[in-house]
């Protein structure tokens, strides 16, 4: 088997790869796309394990991997970057460290997606990335009625509308009102199938069905929950996930008598964090503990606080959903998990087959 540590950049890359039978070891610089997909294509036939930290930029060489048959794995970067101890750090060292954490099986693979749910990650960016951009516009509406003394609600509504158009304005002012009126069309014109599509992926996936009995998850925050967190089965209890998606504090307690907190670490899924933010608010609506918590929170510290910290806990409440196999009503029935680990690996509940 040909082994080769791969470090990815968007132009090029710089490879280290050893051939396990003979014992032959080569460096190159490979640019994108011409020479590096000849030169893997010229190992087609051969048995080829490649390791790559992840990036971006990078879906045309997982396509020609997978057209080709090559073995690629894909490493966490910052654990790739914690294994390896000297500060100096070129293109060579970090292909040469891929290569060796690979030939030591020390490289710290990731879960793969598949391919249709990368697809369907791509229909819900889009829609997430549209929709707030009709919200910007939205926005911009608003400022121009408040800057001519047009208050109250801004809930958007026909009748919201209707008094934005109404407003007399003249000169650029009522040129951008134009525009701005002319984009919101356009967006919602382009944004209702993305819809349609969203529903419709949402209804044909079983455990995003059960994830929508929830209060404040919809198909949109109940597919991305489903598809970005992958198989649950990757995490032995909901606290992991809770990391997993960026939704825990820093810390930076070691040596120090007292625990010393931070923001959050913000360090998974951005897509994911932010519905799961937006969702917390009318999620606390309906739960008498966790809008006890939102008040409190509120109050003493920011709503921002407030809405991570539900955020967080429907975070964990929808992975029990998952694991239990049960609707919002029979989890809130049966009552906190805490302590009720009947399986190995923390599972407080016996999963439905």
């Amino acid at each position: 088997m040909m082994i080769i540590g791969c470090d990815f950049h968007p132009s090029f890359q710089q490879i280290a790869y050893v051939e396990q039978e003979t014992g032959e070891y080569e460096e190159r610089r490979l640019n994108h796309r011409g020479e590096a997909e000849a030169f893997y294509r010229s190992l087609s036939g051969k048995a080829v394990r490649i390791g790559m930290e992840a990036t971006g930029n990078d879906r045309w060489f997982h396509k020609l991997m997978n057209e080709l048959g090559h073995e690629l794995l894909v490493g966490d970067a910052s654990a790739i970057h914690a294994s390896a101890p000297r500060e100096q750090r070129t293109d060579k060292r970090d292909a040469r460290h891929i290569l060796r954490l690979l030939m030591e099986n020390r490289f710290p693979a990731i879960w793969p997606p598949s391919a249709g749910n990368q697809e369907q990650r791509q229909l819900l960016l889009h829609h997430c990335r549209l929709v707030r951009m009709r919200t910007r516009i939205k926005n911009q509406l608003d400022s121009i009625a408040k800057s001519e003394g047009l208050t109250g609600s801004r809930a958007w509504k026909a009748k919201r509308r209707q008094q934005i158009e109404a407003l007399p304005l003249t000169g650029w002012y009522a040129e951008r009102r134009k525009d701005l009126l002319a984009l919101l069309d356009e967006m919602d014109k382009r944004i209702e199938p993305l819809d349609e599509a969203v529903r419709a992926a949402a209804e044909q996936n079983a455990e995003a069905q059960l994830l929508m009995t929830h209060p404040g998850v919809g198909p949109v925050v109940s597919l991305s929950y489903v598809l970005i967190l992958g198989d649950w089965r990757r995490f032995p209890r909901g606290k992991q996930v809770g990391s997993y998606l960026g939704l825990i504090p820093a810390e930076a307690s070691s040596g120090k008598h007292q625990q010393q907190m931070g923001h959050i670490t913000k360090q998974g899924n951005t897509l994911l964090r932010w519905l799961l933010v937006e969702a917390a608010t009318k999620a606390q609506s309906k739960d008498p503990s966790w809008h006890r918590q939102y008040v409190r929170l509120s109050m003493n510290k920011h709503h921002g606080v407030a809405k991570v910290a539900i955020a967080h806990k429907l975070a964990v409440r929808l992975y029990w959903m998952l694991r239990s196999g049960q609707n919002y009503t029979q989890v809130v029935e049966r009552g906190s998990h805490a302590g009720q680990s009947e399986l190995a690996g923390g599972c407080g509940f016996r999963p439905i087959n």
